[in-house]
């Protein structure tokens, strides 16, 4: 309990920032529908919000170095209120995803700004109780900002204001705390390299977890439209999917510590194809069906990031694990900055069910790479934990690594 409250400014910082953040990528998308946006033009925003994302990643650790943490979280917290109020201005989807830009380096920024924090503040007897609370934190309020949905009327400016006001409210506990500002950690080398090196197959699974995540959340609530859910329902289907991932991190981190990592991952690709079809032969039969989809597609690949990473960590000396995440965060950007994009394009080709369609044929094709890549060489020696990572920032590797193999 002395830890939680020790750390309670940046947690409490961390679940503002994720329920106004989380909050404006599904209002975004029933806004976009209200005003009447291409579904083209709403996956472009979803893109354009990684585009900002990987952006930040980059940045925000320099910036640090140049202004202090908290001058930078302020800088970085000022761009996501200011592309959120700058919705209501300017009813144009290319301007909305200049704004989605300033939204997604915001969430990197911020982000990178509480690891770095974080990271100065924990030990190694302390930094696996730290870390449990903090992804806590951080999915309770992803879980919060998707109910929050609920609640906010499309295309409205008071739905953007009281997201634009959550996203300002980050700044209170932060630049509030008496706690001295840590020395700026050094910032990771971007080597995308180093990953292929290490490991092709975390590479491939860390993009079809993109592609499977990004696409759920940036192009979900369009999905969602196009099958009669309403706004309200939309909230709960996008929980849904939260909370199967949350639900799957304890068994699938207990099976990835005990068995080849590999066939983990393959397993989890493989379940994901009926997960996938049975999300598209359920979709017409009412919202209990349509939810019970979501939280079956979230539990089958919401974890495969987190097995990737680990795989790919089981081939690094400790030295490398910043830059190898940084190089893993690159991957998962890139997949996340196309996929919005392409997946939306699908919907208005083919219909609803082309979304998953996309997702199921990106797993079957990591099935069939991590078959391939069993036969090219053996399973790794000494393995490191498996450890439930979120996707933030190039710094989380700094924060989640361990210092020594089992």
């Amino acid at each position: 309990m002395r830890l939680f409250i020790s750390f309670a400014a940046l947690f409490l910082s961390i679940f503002l920032l994720q329920i106004s953040t989380g909050g404006v990528g599904p209002l975004d998308v029933l806004s976009g529908a209200e005003l009447g946006f291409s579904n083209s033009q709403i996956g472009l925003l979803g893109s354009a919000h990684f585009l900002g994302f990987f952006i930040g990643c980059w940045w925000a650790p320099r910036l640090m170095g140049s202004v202090g943490h908290s001058r930078a979280f302020a800088a970085f917290t000022a761009s996501g209120a200011i592309g959120l109020l700058a919705h209501m201005l300017i009813l144009d989807p290319h301007a909305w995803a200049l704004m989605r830009v300033a939204s997604g380096l915001s969430v990197a920024g911020c982000y990178t700004v509480v690891e770095a924090w974080l990271q100065s503040k924990v030990t190694n007897e302390t930094r696996g109780r730290a870390m449990g609370s903090y992804r806590m934190v951080d999915m309770v309020g992803s879980l919060c900002a998707q109910t929050l949905i609920g609640f906010l009327e499309p295309a409205h400016y008071v739905s953007y204001n009281l997201l634009a006001l959550l996203c300002c409210a980050t700044l209170l506990p932060l630049t509030l705390s008496r706690a001295e500002q840590p020395e700026t950690p050094e910032a990771p080398r971007l080597v995308p390299r180093m990953a292929w090196v290490k490991s092709p197959l975390a590479v491939a699974g860390v993009m079809v977890a993109a592609v499977s995540s990004a696409s759920f959340r940036m192009v979900g609530p369009l999905y969602g439209t196009e099958v009669g859910l309403r706004p309200d329902q939309i909230a709960i289907f996008l929980s849904a999917f939260v909370l199967g991932g949350a639900v799957a991190q304890l068994p699938v981190g207990w099976l990835a510590d005990r068995f080849d990592r590999r066939w983990v991952l393959i397993a989890m690709s493989v379940a994901a194809l009926p997960a996938c079809a049975f999300t598209i032969a359920v979709s017409d039969l009412g919202t209990g069906p349509v939810m019970a989809a979501a939280f079956l597609f979230g539990l089958m690949t919401f974890p495969i990031y987190s097995i990737s990473a680990a795989h790919a960590h089981d081939w690094a000396e400790d030295h490398e694990r910043v830059e190898l995440s940084a190089a893993l965060m690159f991957f998962y950007a890139l997949g996340a900055i196309v996929a919005p994009l392409l997946t939306s394009n699908l919907i208005t080709l083919y219909g609803p069910g082309a979304l998953f369609t996309f997702i199921a044929a990106a797993h079957l094709m990591l099935v069939v790479f991590g078959l391939v890549r069993m036969r090219r060489r053996k399973s790794a020696g000494p393995r490191a934990p498996y450890v439930w990572v979120p996707r933030t920032t190039f710094l989380v590797g700094r924060i989640f690594r361990r210092n020594d193999r089992p």
